[in-house]
């Protein structure tokens, strides 16, 4: 959501600016900018749309500078014009591009009225850069004036600031929103995500809250909240330019789902050379800490929301541990009961779900300290904020509608299950071997399930005509029901929804027909004649039933009734294996009604926005 890249440098560096943007066009955005200090004034391209149609207006007026700033917006405050499109600019003079959310804008915008300013967008923006130019007028160099403007604003931020008085340097402030410094030689940058700067600098700083940065060419000074300077610590990033290509496949999302079998095996990799549940796996104190708890409540959003509510089942079943899930944007904003024994889990692909880092804020000043993070990047905020971090290795996830970070958020939670169980004393020897076997060959069944493409290709003709599906499933199979309706509405922009098989007849039923498919989740389990009855209920109704189930299941196919059956029951892990024919058939979909599957309409792929 929203996309930052900045340079400083002593060679024209709009190139570098817009090979940064089309690096974080997997984010979501719906205009893109550049502004670079050039002769003595401020040079600025903006257009709606792609970054494409911003770059060949920078082409066409051969713009040229060794400092500047780049953006792509997706609209919050104002509609997807050009003149909304970042930077934004205050009296010709300073040039600001911010992701995030300006709460007070409306009171800033009033007081800048009054003092003269006129605004030419409806963004929350604006007030940024005016604010910085009237503390600059007053004779404050550009980092003092950043402070002193940032001071004033609520909400959570990223921005970075140039002048045309001070040409040699530019300031950039965190607060509530991912921004790194990239460090280069004789020249640096900076970004809201990794891969703008991975063709220029592996080396990165990652800005925490509070801090302001000065960039020059030759070096970087950091401020602290309190003004003193600070050292951040160098990382070199292990994301490679590779994983953000797309290779012989046609969309990152297909890509993606197809990288799963890696990224699972990958993720196992740690406990299973250790062949033991280890609390070593979630940190170093991470054994004092599950010895004290006494339940879980786990926070997340979207689709890691729906890997939260699948954890649930395994951590109540497996660990004997009371559960609750919660989602990030609600549960801050109600009373409730706190508990210091309980540990706050929260999941995040990115670690800058701003959701669900306030989420996380919230618990933590309830007197809430256990905390662990599952997250997908390395040293993003929320893990930095959390006691205990569990590292998915899903490797870089480039399509909006999540996949791979799904399925591997899912070992995480069960590896988390086990561990907890077998320090509890609920798993005994020969079950934790059966889970490490049965997670050793969790790659090879994923792959057979992507071997059942073709018929879920077939399928999709079946849905690129409808208007509304529905998605049964019933138990642990539930969320992954959850799932198969977000992925398809996502990236189909079919309207789906998906409950529990039991709650048919309580409402749903009356929506049946022949123009709603409706898929149901039926795994060879305990459930398995349950969700039969419920399929009667449909096929009774003229419903036209899609049905995944196991290779050993029973069921009779027919005109109304379809079945494609995935690789043997997997046991345990049998959500994980049902999440891949859902993601297929959602992409397939998408791909016969020709919507954008890797950006999606209105959506964004890090969400740090309210």
């Amino acid at each position: 959501m929203c996309g930052i890249v900045g340079a400083v440098a002593n060679r024209n560096v709009v190139s570098t600016l817009i090979e940064g943007l089309s690096r974080l066009e997997y984010r979501g955005y719906d205009s893109a900018g550049i502004a670079v200090l050039n002769n003595g004034g401020i040079e600025r391209v903006r257009a709606v749309g792609r970054v494409s149609a911003m770059t060949d207006k920078a082409l066409e007026i051969s713009l040229s500078g060794q400092v500047g700033i780049g953006h792509t917006r997706w609209a919050t405050h104002g509609g997807v014009t050009e003149n909304n499109a970042h930077p934004h600019v205050s009296k010709d003079e300073i040039a600001v591009v911010h992701n995030g959310i300006i709460e007070n804008h409306n009171e800033q915008r009033d007081k800048l009225m009054k003092l003269g300013y006129q605004f030419t967008s409806q963004t929350d923006t604006e007030v940024i850069a005016h604010l910085i130019h009237f503390y600059h007028n007053q004779g404050l160099v550009l980092l003092a004036a950043t402070r002193m403007a940032v001071a004033e604003l609520t909400g959570a931020f990223a921005i970075s600031v140039i002048s045309v008085k001070e040409p040699e340097h530019m300031i950039t402030a965190r607060q509530g929103c991912p921004l790194l410094i990239g460090l280069g030689e004789n020249e640096n940058f900076i970004a809201s995500d990794v891969s703008a700067v991975l063709s220029v600098t592996r080396k990165v700083i990652y800005l925490e809250d509070g801090d302001v940065a000065d960039i020059r060419r030759d070096g970087v000074t950091i401020f602290g909240n309190d003004g003193n300077t600070v050292e951040r610590k160098i990382h070199m990033s292990d994301v490679s330019l590779a994983s953000m290509e797309l290779g012989p496949y046609a969309h990152f999302m297909q890509k993606e789902i197809h990288e799963q079998p890696k990224a699972l095996t990958d993720t196992i990799e740690a406990l299973i050379d250790d062949n033991s549940f280890s609390p070593v796996l979630f940190g170093d104190s991470a054994s004092d800490v599950f010895s004290q708890v006494d339940s879980i409540l786990i926070l997340a959003a979207g689709t890691s929301y729906y890997a939260a509510l699948t954890a649930k089942y395994w951590l109540e079943s497996i660990a004997k541990i009371p559960t609750n899930v919660e989602i990030a944007s609600e549960y801050r904003y109600r009373v409730s009961v706190p508990n210091a024994k309980q540990l706050i889990v929260t999941i995040s692909q990115s670690g800058e779900t701003l959701d669900t880092m306030e989420a996380l804020k919230h618990a933590k000043s309830l007197g809430q300290h256990y905390t662990l993070s599952i997250c997908n990047v390395q040293e993003s905020a929320i893990p930095r904020a959390s006691k205990l971090v569990f590292y998915t290795r899903a490797g870089a996830e480039i399509g909006v509608a999540s996949t791979k970070a799904f399925t591997t958020q899912l070992v995480a939670l069960f590896t988390l299950a086990a561990t907890l169980a077998k320090q509890r004393g609920m798993l005994n020897e020969a079950q934790e071997q059966d889970y490490l076997t049965a997670l050793r060959q969790l790659g090879g069944s994923v792959q057979h399930a992507l071997n059942l493409e073709p018929q879920i290709r077939e399928w999709a003709k079946a849905f690129a005509d409808k208007h509304h599906a529905l998605f049964l499933g019933r138990g642990i199979h539930y969320p992954i029901a959850l799932e198969g309706a977000l992925k398809l509405k996502e990236i189909s922009y079919i309207h789906a929804e998906a409950y529990p098989a039991g709650e048919l007849k309580h409402g749903p039923l009356a929506l049946v027909d022949s123009d709603m498919p409706v898929v149901v989740i039926a795994p060879n389990d305990t459930l398995l004649e349950k969700v039969k009855s419920n399929m009667q209920e449909v096929k009774a109704r003229g419903g036209e039933l899609f049905v995944f189930a196991d290779d050993d299941s029973h069921f009779a196919e027919s005109e109304c009734v379809h079945v494609i059956r995935t690789p043997r029951h997997v046991g345990v892990l049998s959500p994980i294996l049902h999440t891949i024919p859902v993601q297929l058939l959602a992409y397939h979909v998408a791909l016969i009604k020709g919507t954008d599957v890797d950006k999606p309409r209105n959506l964004a792929k890090s969400v740090t926005v309210e």
